[in-house]
């Protein structure tokens, strides 16, 4: 199962593996103190395309086509979500304010669940 919450949100004990998957750092937050168990931040969208899209709902559909395109070049670690997700529960992190249009969502609809 594939669950979507923002890293600011109180962790929950039906998370499971919680895992970031911002290219930036969540600002405010210590590393230390990251309610999280993995940082992946080579499954996040290039900074060109966060830039571009900046999260406009106007753009959504288009970025997720070009997100799903940069993710094939990292197919290993989505093969590695995946594989996880059929063995319990993962939580994909982001840190935006914007909960409908994110990547994380984007990275679940993509990674099928």
């Amino acid at each position: 199962m594939i669950k979507v919450k923002r890293i600011y949100d109180k962790p929950s004990s039906y998370d499971g593996r919680r895992i970031l998957v911002d290219r930036l750092w969540p600002r405010g937050m210590k590393k230390e103190d990251a309610p999280m168990d993995e940082w992946l931040r080579d499954v996040s969208p290039s900074n060109e395309l966060r830039k571009w899209y900046g999260h406009d709902p106007r753009l959504w559909a288009e970025f997720k086509k070009k997100y799903a395109r940069e993710l094939k070049a990292h197919a290993d670690l989505l093969e590695k979500l995946k594989d996880e997700a059929r063995h319990g529960t993962i939580t994909l992190l982001y840190s935006t304010k914007h909960i409908e249009h994110n990547n994380a969502v984007a990275l679940k609809e993509i990674l099928g669940s």
